[in-house]
């Protein structure tokens, strides 16, 4: 894992909520379409999600974090895996993701130094620019592994997500307390 080398404890403390990207950074990136009868107007979508990613998110929201899915695709699979997760906040379909978290902020009443983010590609990078710390998948695109404060050493979809939440955790003073809780 490599990071910024800033102060990433401070920034740390500071964070109240994560957002996290879905294809390429929950899921491996690669989209499954089901054909169904002819009459049928698109196929089905099925994506993968790795379940330490499941429990890595659990885990955040034991903490006392709120977590919150931004994908620029629909997809009713995002939304039921959100949904069995409890997550706090899906944004989907949202192509436009500067402008999807402008939304967000105002909706939650929050502030862009209160969100971790993690994102894969080029769609992601607005939100690296605004948000106080900023995630990236080990197979991001090299753009914004640069733009990161940290480069997991897991590629998306094989649980990058859970790596994320406990370097966080760990940097909050907070993972051994969870971990000992589950003993």
């Amino acid at each position: 894992m490599t990071d910024a080398g800033d102060d990433l404890e401070e920034h740390a403390r500071a964070i109240e909520w994560l957002i996290c990207d879905v294809d390429g950074v929950l899921t491996d990136g690669r989209l499954f379409y089901v054909s169904g009868p002819a009459a049928q107007a698109a196929p089905a979508e099925a994506k993968t999600f790795n379940v330490r990613d499941g429990l890595g998110l659990r885990l955040a929201k034991r903490a006392g974090l709120k977590v919150a899915l931004l994908s620029g695709r629909a997809s009713s699979a995002v939304q039921h895996r959100a949904s069995e997760l409890g997550l706090d906040a899906v944004m989907l379909g949202r192509g436009d993701k500067r402008a999807a978290l402008e939304s967000f902020l105002e909706t939650h009443g929050t502030t862009a130094d209160r969100i971790a983010t993690i994102g894969d590609d080029l769609p992601d990078l607005p939100l690296f620019g605004a948000c106080r710390l900023a995630y990236a998948p080990a197979n991001a695109a090299p753009e914004v592994q640069e733009a990161s404060d940290v480069v997991l050493e897991t590629p998306g979809g094989q649980g990058c997500v859970r790596e994320m939440v406990e370097h966080l955790l760990k940097l909050r003073g907070e993972w051994q307390a969870l971990v000992d809780e589950l003993r």
